[in-house]
C-alpha cells in the first residue's frame, strides 16, 4: 500500500501543469522566466497594504519593505557586474532600511524591475566579466539575477501568507 502511495505521488509530481495553470511563456527561456517572477513580485508588492510594509517575521530580520528593496538594489548591483550601464531614474536612494513607504518602493522595485528586463536584449551576454573574482560570461551574471528574484519571491510569499496577505494569484 504504501508502494502504490508513493508511486502515486511521484506521478502526481511528474504530471504536467495544465495549461490554465501555467504561463503563457512557461519553460521559454530567460526573459519570460524573469517576467513571471517579477511580475509575482511586484503583485504581491502592489496587494500588500501599506500598514505591513514594515512587518517582519522575527527582531532582526528583513521587513517586507526591507526586503523588496533589497531585491531591487541586488538587481541595479548585478546588471552592472554584468557589464550593463545602469542609469537610475532619480537619485538613488538610502540603503534598503531607509525606504519604508509602499510608494516610494513600488516605484524602485519597477525601476528595477524594467532595467533588467530592458537589458537582457541587447546585452552582450557572452561578454566575459569578473564575477566574484572569477571570469564569467555575462549571461551567468544574468542567471544570477533571475535567481535572486525567485529566491525573494518565496520570500515574499510566506511573509505575505505569515502577515495575513493572500497571493493574488491563489485567490
Amino acid at each position: 500500500m504504501r508502494l502504490f502511495a508513493a508511486l502515486s505521488l511521484i506521478a502526481l509530481a511528474s504530471a504536467p501543469l495544465p495549461a490554465q495553470n501555467r504561463p503563457p511563456d512557461f519553460g521559454q527561456g530567460w526573459l519570460p522566466e524573469f517576467n513571471h517572477a517579477a511580475a509575482q513580485i511586484l503583485a504581491l508588492a502592489e496587494a500588500t497594504p501599506p500598514e505591513k510594509y514594515a512587518w517582519r517575521p522575527a527582531p532582526g530580520i528583513r521587513s517586507t519593505s526591507e526586503v523588496l528593496m533589497h531585491t531591487m538594489e541586488t538587481n541595479y548591483w548585478l546588471l552592472k557586474q554584468a557589464g550593463i550601464q545602469v542609469t537610475l531614474p532619480k537619485p538613488a536612494p538610502s540603503p534598503e532600511r531607509g525606504v519604508p513607504r509602499k510608494d516610494d518602493v513600488l516605484f524602485w522595485l519597477r525601476a528595477s524591475l524594467d532595467a533588467v528586463r530592458s537589458s537582457y536584449p541587447t546585452a552582450d551576454r557572452q561578454k566575459k566579466v569578473k564575477f566574484f573574482g572569477q571570469d564569467t560570461p555575462a549571461e551567468n551574471v544574468f542567471l544570477r539575477i533571475l535567481v535572486h528574484n525567485h529566491e525573494h519571491m518565496g520570500q515574499l510569499i510566506a511573509y505575505a501568507r505569515m502577515s495575513g496577505v493572500t497571493p493574488p494569484w491563489s485567490k
